[in-house]
């Protein structure tokens, strides 16, 4: 889904799962894992439905939402990220585009003092656009994910300022003059079987439209990595 920006804003509807103070589900299908508990993820979690989360695509991205119903809802927007997916039935399937926040994000929908009333009500009208995601402080990281070796590098991708998501993903060897294209597992992870692979390695990243911008990480990730491991660049977009 590409959205020109702030201005343009869409209809849809919104839920809540989860703990009333959670973080929706555990790490969930984009695959953050325990970074959803912390800031900046903790407290704007969202699972989106098949329009948002397209098949993963769509993991990172951030959005405004602000809710429609003025006797229960404040006027500003709140800001969430996509995390996790909205499972297909329910709201889920029923509307074009269909917001699953966890509970604290759902409760910042409210007017001051009425969170507990708008979990309640379980629903809510919204309307959304998609909005640069902005983390202070944070450059963008790699996390090498359990059970990667030389013949399966398998890479989740952590803190990407701006459209958030990601369209392409290659990696450069040691020694090697060529950028190799990783594939699109799931979520926000990225992985290639051409081994065997010897770091350090660069990677080269594009993001997602409509404001596409590459960016290259040189030897992020060095020679002796290791799985379970996460290795940040110097800058971000």
């Amino acid at each position: 889904m590409v959205m020109g920006g702030e201005s343009y804003w869409l209809k849809g509807t919104a839920t809540w799962y989860g703990d009333v103070g959670g973080d929706g589900s555990d790490g969930g299908a984009c695959g953050y894992g325990p970074l959803v508990h912390v800031r900046p993820y903790h407290g704007r979690v969202s699972a989106g439905n098949a329009a948002l989360f397209q098949q993963g695509m769509g993991c990172g991205a951030c959005f405004k939402v602000k809710c429609l119903d003025p006797s229960i809802c404040r006027r500003r927007a709140i800001s969430v990220i996509i995390t996790d997916e909205c499972p297909p039935g329910g709201a889920c399937s029923d509307n074009q585009y269909h917001f699953d926040l966890s509970g604290p994000a759902f409760g910042r929908l409210a007017i001051p003092g009425m969170a507990d009333s708008i979990r309640t009500r379980g629903e809510v009208p919204i309307v959304f656009s998609r909005t640069l995601c902005k983390y202070p402080g944070k450059n963008i990281a790699f996390h090498v994910d359990e059970g990667s070796t030389p013949y399966w590098l398998s890479i989740l991708v952590e803190f990407e300022n701006g459209e958030g998501d990601i369209e392409s993903m290659s990696i450069k060897q040691a020694n090697f003059g060529i950028w190799q294209p990783m594939r699109h597992v799931w979520g926000a992870t990225w992985c290639i079987d051409q081994g065997p692979l010897q770091g350090p390695f660069s990677i080269k990243l594009t993001n997602g439209p409509p404001n596409q911008t590459t960016i290259i990480a040189p030897n992020v990730i060095p020679r002796d990595w290791a799985p379970l491991s996460t290795y940040t660049a110097t800058h971000n977009f």
